[in-house]
């Protein structure tokens, strides 16, 4: 049919379809993870640490539109290239470094999920028989089965919806902070103290951000998609619309902790503290829309960490991702079970979660270098070779990757001692 004989209703689902892997970025940067990490700088040094929110999203661009770039002109996803050009040995290192990423991921969030769920369910119910772990058990069970049927499109939607009211809420409580607030704008951003946990956060930022996982995965949603070169703009469209919405909305995160939280000396050590962000501008309704955001981020971020494992073995092997087979329904259970680690053996969610998306620099440098290496090899991108300006662009990134890297292994260490 003719574009022109298109209804709006029409036309509209096909401007969404097109930004389809806008959207996964955004839902699944977007999620427990980064409202933690921002909440927690925010609440810690005020904006002072935006610079690094600010530099991810900046590289990450980048790296969209390379990851993208090589797919569409290989016609191979990001895996399988590394693996015929660089290797198997080295390729199955770095997933095993992302699957490492992706389990630590999920006993974070559902550590933090079970807990905020908890404190609700104890300050708006008369419920005595539900506990973490109980809770917990629930949602993965609910997980699982959506999996196991395959009606979890819906859910995914709904879950996005409460997202999005909780974004919303974020954004006009930093509107509020900015408005309301008696400070100057300069008290916005204090000095950094030194000798606590600053480059943890840091590196938690920049891995919520530059989550490796997600930039693999990039390469088959541009796949699945069916761009062409033709669709080059339109991917770097894409790109570009995932990392300002990120931004944005992570920034209006840190604006309502500092406002909420910073200006009020209230720490953030446990996960229920997160909501105190939301502050008075929300009411009473704070805990439950705080509480609704948090499960409905947690749950969409959570389930695509379930299917990634098996598609990152899928492209290594270069078959189609069936996720029928035996050994992908497996795994997914499995990974799914390591989310009762946090509510059965204890520990801090927040932190956990934090530490986990600190996981991400570690490897990112090298993906990084790769990804130079093939978009510069005339076997693999043919005539298309990348400019001069993104391969200065890419060099920077590399070059930033590799402070991430020193950042949190710094982090870590001082987290041990």
């Amino acid at each position: 049919m003719d574009a022109t004989n298109l209804s709006r209703s029409d036309r509209l689902k096909s401007k969404l379809k097109d930004f389809g892997p806008a959207f996964f970025i955004i839902g699944y940067v977007v999620g427990t993870g980064s409202v933690t990490s921002m909440v927690v700088s925010g609440a810690n040094y005020g904006l002072s640490l935006s610079w690094a929110l600010l530099l991810s999203c900046f590289f990450t661009y980048f790296l969209l539109i390379s990851i993208s770039k090589l797919t569409i002109i290989s016609g191979e996803t990001l895996m399988f290239n590394f693996k015929k050009t660089f290797g198997k040995p080295i390729t199955i290192f770095i997933i095993t470094a992302l699957a490492v990423s992706i389990v630590s991921s999920v006993i974070g969030v559902m550590g933090v999920v079970a807990e905020v769920t908890m404190e609700w369910v104890s300050v708006k119910t008369s419920i005595s028989f539900l506990n973490g772990p109980l809770i917990s058990t629930l949602f993965i069970a609910l997980l699982i089965g959506l999996f196991w049927t395959g009606k979890h499109e819906n859910f995914i939607k709904a879950m996005s919806i409460m997202v999005g009211f909780m974004a919303v809420a974020f954004l006009v409580t930093s509107f509020m902070v900015v408005k309301e607030s008696t400070n100057s704008i300069l008290e916005f951003f204090p000095k950094l103290p030194l000798g606590d946990n600053t480059g943890l956060i840091v590196a938690g930022m920049v891995g919520t951000t530059m989550a490796g996982v997600c930039l693999v995965s990039r390469s088959i949603l541009v796949q699945e998609q069916g761009w062409n070169l033709n669709d080059l703009k339109k991917e770097n469209k894409d790109a570009m619309s995932s990392m300002a919405l990120t931004f944005f909305i992570s920034l209006a995160i840190m604006v309502s902790a500092t406002g909420t939280l910073y200006f009020k000396n209230i720490p953030v050590d446990g996960a229920t503290d997160l909501m105190n962000a939301l502050g008075p501008w929300a009411g009473e309704f704070a805990l439950t829309l705080f509480t609704l955001g948090i499960i409905g981020a947690g749950l969409s971020s959570i389930f695509p960490n379930l299917l990634l494992l098996p598609w990152l073995l899928a492209d290594y092997s270069g078959t189609p991702r069936n996720m029928k087979r035996p050994l992908f329904k497996v795994l997914v259970v499995g990974i799914a079970l390591t989310g009762l680690i946090v509510p059965i053996v204890g520990g801090k969610p927040v932190w956990i979660l934090i530490a986990s998306q600190a996981l991400s620099p570690f490897i990112m440098p090298l993906i990084t270098l790769f990804l130079i290496i093939l978009l510069n090899k005339t076997e693999v991108i043919k005539t298309h070779k990348a400019s001069l300006g993104m391969n200065v662009a890419l060099a920077a990134t590399f070059l930033f990757n590799c402070y991430m890297l020193y950042v949190a292994l710094t982090g870590f260490i001082n987290l041990m001692k």
